[in-house]
């Protein structure tokens, strides 16, 4: 296939490449061409603006996974505004393009996050049994989301809410082990809300599949069967690392480092992957435990 890819230089965008490259004709958007050479593999194409392409009848599928980091500032109204932007402008433009090609791309496989849920304590979620809480995280990926699906009537439109990604040195797992290593992990806040997460490998097969399956459509949740509080993912972290999990964080000191964005910390979401199971899709890593020890013990 020939597969437009925004966002690889990124976690998953650069793991998924690395599954890709070898088989497909891979490009890439990307704002710093010299910075992506460096990062993504000799054999893959860049581009800096869509209008490089002159028409996209010439693709076959795209993935969008382009956005701003969410949780690495504080969010002021400026940052939000930076955060809704960098998914929702590149979602439209390509979108547009989609719509206009004489032979539009078979299939559109575009971010979104389970912060589409919204805060949900401990009710299990699945795309079809929900009532989103409306809070930014929600509004942020409802519009991001309804951005995508204008695509629909033309392309086979999929999106991806994406939970926490699990990858050695990376992401947010590299963050939230530093203080383990220190001897200083443990839980945030109560340690009763929910985590929703995957295996940086069964998010990329997670991805391929849905690249390879004409059937399926509308949203998936690409996060592993088996959530868990967040106080079992710092014990289950611990126990891996061989490290004390004696303290925590309390909920006021998360609130003043972070102000509003310390909410996604501190609530959650039991997410479970109902229409992906459903698909056929089988999972490499459902457990916790068993993720972990392959990311640091393999």
């Amino acid at each position: 296939m020939r597969i437009l890819i925004t966002g690889g230089t990124g976690l998953i965008g650069r793991h998924l490449i690395e599954r890709l490259h070898l088989t497909h004709e891979i490009t890439v958007l990307t704002r710093d061409k010299s910075r992506a050479a460096e990062r993504l593999p000799e054999n893959v194409s860049l581009i800096s603006s869509l209008t490089e392409i002159a028409d996209f009848s010439t693709l076959d599928a795209i993935v969008n996974l382009a956005g701003e980091p969410i949780a690495d500032n504080r969010w002021n109204a400026m940052q939000k505004r930076r955060i809704c932007d960098s998914r929702w402008e590149i979602t439209r433009e390509l979108v547009s393009r989609i719509k206009t090609a004489s032979q539009p791309p078979h299939t559109f496989l575009s971010g979104s996050a389970i912060g589409y849920y919204g805060r949900q304590g401990d009710t299990p979620v699945t795309e079809k049994n929900h009532q989103a809480h409306r809070e930014f995280t929600h509004e942020l990926c409802q519009k991001w989301e309804n951005i995508a699906l204008e695509a629909s009537d033309v392309s086979r439109v999929c999106l991806l809410r994406t939970g926490i990604v699990l990858a050695k040195d990376e992401g947010a797992l590299d963050k939230m082990t530093l203080p383990f290593k220190l001897g200083l992990g443990g839980k945030m806040g109560d340690g009763k809300q929910y985590m929703s997460w995957s295996h940086i490998e069964d998010m990329v097969k997670g991805i391929i599949f849905l690249l390879n399956e004409k059937d399926c459509e509308g949203p998936f949740n690409m996060t592993a069967p088996h959530p868990v509080t967040n106080k079992t993912f710092t014990s289950t972290l611990a126990d891996v690392l061989h490290r004390p999990s004696f303290f925590t964080v309390p909920s006021f000191a998360l609130k003043a480092a972070m102000g509003e964005a310390a909410e996604m910390l501190l609530t959650g979401q039991k997410v479970l992957p109902e229409k992906l199971q459903q698909a056929g899709f089988t999972f490499a890593h459902p457990d916790l435990e068993g993720a972990l020890n392959a990311i640091f013990n393999a």
